[in-house]
């Protein structure tokens, strides 16, 4: 197929380009390297520098190309920030994407995954968090996710543009070539694999008092490759004539501490990692984990690379190859 990646010169879109053009597609990744960076293109892709408000080079790309399905990808992601900025959000993440769906609905693209997030529940009773949770989010950047996801159901039944939305919180680790970078860095395993390689000082731990098994946060951590492949199976169901669906992915129902990570990267680095405790920040939940159990049941998807040792093996290890090194978390390396 001849498959469009838009945000693919990130984190998550890089590693999702990797497993298409594995499988045989051609790729056309869009993105206006706002966050990503151009040589985080995969090498057999074809890269289009734009933005999803330019409808005029997005139509083009699409016909240019031949576009037959979406994987979108591209979107503003920092929640402090869309406290801060909703208008960008909104902007970025509901306009461009009903741009994106106009485009495709005027050329008859029919496909469509959808990268959306957990934060759409916002703060649930119930762990682990099931599709069938209230979505309640507490700020910008998970209300535009969930705006758009609301549209996407309507498309569906106006135009027929069937679609499968992934909800997830953490991806981590990394490919050979593909790892995690961004500036500024807020992931806690880059942060602490950082202080592993003497690039930070020290790993803040924001409150160490909350009611889980060794008073730190727990959280959903996902292998990228794991998660890509998500999204690849997602889109091949919808080829194959699977029903617009939404799903959680998650780690398998228990989650890690933030303790847990750091005492794991400091086993899998051998290195010393320095932890300064510092008060909680608002509106962190105690535990956020999301159950996978239905696209397990409907789609198959199972991740493979679920231990945390395996995540941060990855992550590390990528960090080490040279001309990626501890400053890949800096900006300095391919993302």
């Amino acid at each position: 197929m001849r498959i469009m990646v838009t945000g693919g010169a990130g984190y998550i879109g890089s590693v999702v380009t990797e497993e298409l053009l594995q499988r045989g597609d051609a790729v056309v990744v869009y993105d206006n390297l706002h966050k990503g960076h151009r040589d985080a293109v995969v090498e057999g892709a074809a890269f289009v520098e734009g933005d999803l408000l330019d409808t005029a080079l997005l139509r083009d790309t699409f016909s240019q190309h031949g576009v037959e399905a979406v994987v979108h990808m591209a979107a503003d992601s920092l929640v402090g920030e869309s406290v801060k900025a909703p208008a960008k959000y909104y902007r970025n993440n509901v306009i461009g994407s009903l741009n994106l769906l106009d485009v495709m609905h005027d050329l008859g693209v029919r496909h469509l995954v959808f990268s959306s997030t957990a934060a759409v529940y916002g703060e649930p009773e119930r762990q682990p968090i099931e599709e069938t949770a209230p979505t309640q989010p507490t700020n910008p950047y998970g209300e535009t996710k969930l705006a758009f996801e609301r549209a996407l159901r309507w498309y569906d039944a106006a135009h027929g543009i069937r679609f499968v939305s992934l909800r997830y919180f953490n991806a981590a680790g990394a490919t050979e070539r593909c790892g995690e970078r961004h500036a500024p860095e807020t992931h806690l395993i880059p942060l602490v694999l950082q202080a592993a390689s003497g690039h930070l000082p020290e790993v803040l731990v924001f409150g160490d008092d909350y009611p889980t098994p060794d008073g730190t946060c727990v959280r959903d951590y996902i292998h990228v490759v794991d998660l890509a492949q998500a999204h690849v199976l997602a889109l091949r169901a919808l080829v194959q004539g699977h029903p617009s669906a939404i799903y959680n992915l998650g780690c398998g129902g228990k989650g890690y501490s933030v303790k847990q990570v750091i005492d794991c990267a400091r086993r899998v680095t051998g290195r010393d990692i320095r932890v300064r405790v510092s008060e909680r920040r608002p509106g962190d939940p105690a535990v956020l984990i999301a159950s996978s159990a239905r696209i397990t049941h409907e789609l198959g998807w199972r991740p493979q690379h679920q231990r945390l040792e395996a995540i941060l093996e990855s992550a590390w290890r990528w960090m080490q190859r040279p001309g990626h090194g501890a400053e890949a978390g800096l900006g300095n390396a391919p993302h």
